[in-house]
């Protein structure tokens, strides 16, 4: 039987940088490894959700992650392993997150510009290009890159599997989970 301990995993890049597939894939390798009490906060689904009344202007985003924040704060204290995959812009907010939350992990999944609109998997960059989409991170709105993240990830020269890999390694390494 695998023991482990409740911690947050923020994953932060820009759109299309593989947050989500990533903590996807996570959650899977997660449970089959006999991991129960595993929660996946994305933030395309906390719009639809408990932020609706949100948009994107800077207060609204700082908005979004506080309650984020307080989410994976009171899952992370009842033993629950807590994958966020937020854009989370504001080096300030990820920075609370990290104070207010005891056991954080920042992940900064890190791919180049070019290649998240590349990938544009949403239309998303190709509608901010075209000014049809304000304040889009990385485009018309600023994308404050982690000071010293726990780990750093490079989806644009890893496969999935390894970059999963990595983070399980970190956790592990942490001493959330014990093999």
């Amino acid at each position: 039987m695998v023991k482990y301990k409740g911690v947050t995993v923020w994953f932060t890049g820009l759109s299309g940088s593989g947050k989500s597939t990533i903590a996807d894939s996570l959650k899977e390798k997660l449970k089959s490894m006999g991991i129960k009490r595993v929660e996946r906060i994305d933030g395309d689904v906390l719009r639809k959700t408990l932020c609706k009344d949100l948009g994107f202007t800077k207060e609204d985003r700082n908005t979004n992650i506080e309650r984020v924040i307080f989410i994976a704060k009171l899952l992370t204290r009842n033993d629950v392993i807590v994958l966020t995959s937020f854009i989370s812009p504001y080096r300030k907010l990820r920075n609370i997150g990290k104070k207010e939350i005891k056991n954080f992990i920042e992940v900064y999944v890190k791919c180049p510009l070019e290649e998240c609109i590349k990938r544009d998997p949403k239309g998303l960059y190709k509608k901010a290009l075209n000014n049809e989409i304000q304040n889009f991170t990385g485009i018309s709105d600023p994308y404050e890159e982690p000071k010293n993240p726990d780990l750093i990830l490079y989806t644009d020269k890893e496969t999935v599997d390894e970059s999963v890999q990595k983070v399980l390694n970190i956790i592990i390494e942490k001493g959330y989970i014990e093999i």
